[in-house]
């Protein structure tokens, strides 16, 4: 089996910090030339170069991953893809009967039609070019199951999961491979709030049977793992690194 990534091309959108940015790192680390993509270029450059000065191969990419104008354009003068990693995404908490239609609009805008529109627009590059390629979409154990105050965030995870699936099938025949990848609470500047709450801490500790809360670095294996054609027979599935949460 060969986890190594040398000669690939990724790109990896919401990599200015968090999952995005330890999974562009992991797959550098494998030998691969990683896109850093994400709105935030004073971050992405600053990562892009960390990364070089260990003399890793990276680039940074300002992309907003909303106008998919500037995605088709993005991807149409880059070399195609071997890999995406389709990180990019948000989450507001809400109670169902709160839920205003902004919030509810905004969630799906990045979490699915962004993520649809990226995968597309890499995707018809790997066509084209008769790239054997790998699109690893972010879902969520929320993929998965339910939570309260996660019914838009919810479903637009489940969402994810089932574009995952049609996607697999119809690329499949290109030599494609589609996964996700599900992850339970992650520390990330973006949960940190939460988990910085202690009752909401215990409460995700409890739930989880491996008894720690995740690290980016959790997620960035399993990437390098769906990346590499270590997974040459994976496809259509979801990986959750999740502890244990959704097998209960």
């Amino acid at each position: 089996m060969d986890f190594r990534l040398d000669g690939m091309r990724a790109l990896v959108t919401g990599a200015s910090a968090g999952i995005g940015l330890a999974a562009a790192q992991a797959m550098a680390e494998a030998g691969a030339h990683v896109v850093l993509a994400a709105r935030r270029t004073a971050l992405l450059d600053a990562a892009v170069a960390g990364l070089t000065a260990r003399g890793l191969a990276a680039e940074s990419l300002g992309l907003d991953v909303t106008d998919a104008a500037e995605v088709q354009a993005a991807t149409a003068r880059a070399a195609p893809f071997d890999i995406l990693f389709n990180n990019a995404g948000i989450n507001r908490l809400q109670p169902f009967l709160d839920i205003d239609l902004a919030t509810f609009d905004l969630l799906f805008e990045v979490n699915v039609r962004a993520a649809f529109v990226v995968a597309q627009a890499v995707a018809r590059r790997m066509v084209e070019t008769e790239t054997r390629g790998s699109i690893i979409n972010m879902s969520s154990q929320m993929g998965h199951v339910g939570g309260p105050r996660r019914v838009a965030y919810c479903g637009t995870k489940h969402a994810v999961e089932g574009f995952t699936k049609a996607m697999a099938l119809e690329l499949a025949p290109y030599g494609i491979r589609v996964n996700a990848v599900a992850p339970t609470f992650i520390a990330t500047e973006l949960t940190r709030p939460f988990l910085d709450d202690p009752a909401f801490a215990t409460d995700v500790l409890s739930r989880i049977p491996l008894g720690r809360g995740g690290e980016v670095q959790d997620v960035a294996g399993a990437v390098v793992f769906l990346a590499s054609s270590a997974a040459a027979m994976v496809t259509g599935t979801s990986l959750r690194v999740d502890g244990g949460w959704t097998a209960q």
